[in-house]
């Protein structure tokens, strides 16, 4: 496939989309691990994301492996990995944290942060002597819209291929917003399941007929009967000594990190054993299924001015979507602990036509996707484009950096932070 072809797909034609069938690394049928989400109602334990759905005529149990946040996420991963071993060249910004001393952070780009162009990171960081959005690149950015998205290639176009939304702009949210082009997910089909019904509300919901095993032996067997107690003394978290206990109202008080603990037990302080538990987590499957569409007639909503540059601009982002599929099979993966996945076989992309017949086949391997993404830059930059070689580089503002040391002096002290709901990388 080369550049013109790539041109008039997406012209004449509805969508590029690829079925491809995963399996787990250890193999048919080894168990894996999706991501869990908090149960519902009090003392709930974590789930999978079930789903029915409908597949060859019948309601089959499935659960959702990874999201299209969470996959966009991993492809725009795949999209960094490839600019920065010099094998393409895509437009984005770099917030350059070097010389601040934060521990582990040296830059974070418009592909690793949760909002793209529009994060608060990125907001909350200077072009030069000004604030980003306040600045004559922010403006285009703040003032884009699909009937000219230019500022927006021009600058980081995986928000455009991935979706992108300045909520904090005009109207209270009514700024920029740019709806998915490409959506990826991958899907664990014919999972067995058990249906539970709750016994209070007498709602029947569904869980893993596997199971995870907890446990733990402590090496120097310290026993729950132990009491910690909260140390009065200045920088010491704990104590077992009654007398350096911290009291209140005479009494001393028991050692607890967050709600929910059992207060001054040794499992608080990751000391103890860990008696054998079971939780219905983990999943085994007939099959994996990657899905993920490139959306013609999405990129046909985006305009940047002109016929020529509209072909030319929508062409870059099909380009673009088809080097992070590529990449993404290169790269591999590894969602997460005991959830690592390979291709079973390879399956070509699919050329979707407006009545739905895709019967051509578009089979093209990585150095073929770097060359189509190549040729689509060059294409971009004939018809007017702006496509800088290098970065724009911020840097953090003041406050930026100040609210991060803060948040790192807590850390090293484990104040706060235990009870924050995080969404396992889910994404936007």
């Amino acid at each position: 496939m080369d550049i013109t072809t790539l041109t008039r797909m997406v012209a004449e034609n509805a969508a590029l989309r690829r079925r491809q069938t995963l399996q787990p690394v250890g193999g048919k049928n080894d168990k894996i691990f999706p991501p869990t989400y908090p149960g519902e109602g009090r003392n709930a334990q974590p789930t999978h994301a079930y789903e029915w759905r409908r597949i060859d005529g019948k309601d089959i149990a499935c659960v959702l492996v990874d999201s299209p946040q969470s996959q966009a996420n991993r492809l725009e991963e795949a999209l960094l990995a490839a600019i920065r071993a010099g094998a393409a060249r895509i437009p984005h910004v770099v917030v350059d944290f070097t010389g601040f001393n934060l521990t582990g952070l040296s830059e974070l780009t418009s592909l690793d942060v949760p909002h793209r162009v529009y994060d608060a990171i990125l907001r909350d960081s200077l072009l030069g002597k000004e604030a980003f959005m306040k600045s004559a690149l922010g403006t285009r950015l703040i003032d884009a819209k699909a009937g000219d998205a230019s500022a927006l290639l021009e600058t980081s176009p995986n928000a455009l291929l991935f979706g992108s939304w300045h909520s904090t702009g005009q109207g209270g949210g009514l700024g920029a917003k740019f709806a998915r082009c490409l959506v990826s997910e991958i899907v664990a089909i014919g999972v067995p399941i058990e249906e539970i019904t709750n016994q209070r509300t007498g709602e029947v919901v569904a869980r893993t007929a596997g199971v995870r095993t907890g446990s733990r032996i402590d090496p120097v067997g310290t026993l729950s009967s132990v009491k910690i107690y909260k140390a009065a003394a200045d920088g010491e978290d704990w104590t077992p000594f009654i007398d350096k206990a911290k009291t209140e109202k005479g009494k001393p008080v028991l050692f607890t990190r967050k709600k929910g603990d059992k207060a001054g037990k040794p499992a608080v302080i990751n000391h103890g054993n860990i008696r054998p538990s079971l939780q219905n987590l983990g999943i085994t499957c007939d099959h994996l299924e990657h899905t993920v569409v490139i959306s013609f007639a999405g990129l046909r909503r985006l305009r940047f001015g002109s016929p020529e540059r509209d072909a030319a601009g929508r062409a870059l982002l099909a380009a673009l979507g088809v080097l992070a599929i590529v990449e993404q099979d290169a790269q591999g993966y590894a969602l997460r602990s005991r959830c690592d996945l390979v291709c079973d076989g390879r399956v070509p992309l699919e050329l979707v036509r407006p009545d739905g017949d895709a019967k051509t086949k578009i089979d093209i391997d990585r150095d073929g996707a770097r060359a189509l993404y190549r040729d689509a830059v060059t294409a971009a930059l004939a018809a007017g484009f702006s496509l800088p070689e290098e970065p724009i580089r911020l840097v953090p503002q003041d406050k930026l950096v100040a609210m991060i040391r803060e948040s790192e002096r807590l850390a090293r002290e484990g104040k706060g932070g235990e009870e924050d709901g995080e969404d396992d990388g889910a994404g936007s």
